[in-house]
């Protein structure tokens, strides 16, 4: 029987190619610390009800530079 192309992805395999930019993708799990289902962005989580936050490092795309910002008009000056 062939594999099926929406059956989840086990480890060691290779995900879906990734969507061109169409910004932030709003993403779901569940908190590794109480269990709690939680959304993010792109990977990266935090848990209101225990405080759990995941690294920076695990979301699934690169976070833009101070470059990349577009309102760069230092209001504090």
């Amino acid at each position: 029987m062939s594999a099926r192309s929406d059956s989840p992805v086990r480890d060691g395999e290779a995900g879906p190619a990734p969507v061109p930019d169409e910004g932030p993708q709003i993403t779901q799990a569940e908190c590794r610390q109480c269990g709690t289902h939680i959304a993010g962005l792109d990977g990266r989580y935090s848990c209101g009800v225990c405080g759990w936050v995941n690294h920076h490092s695990e979301g699934h795309r690169q976070l833009p530079t101070a470059d990349d910002d577009t309102d760069t008009t230092n209001h504090l000056a």
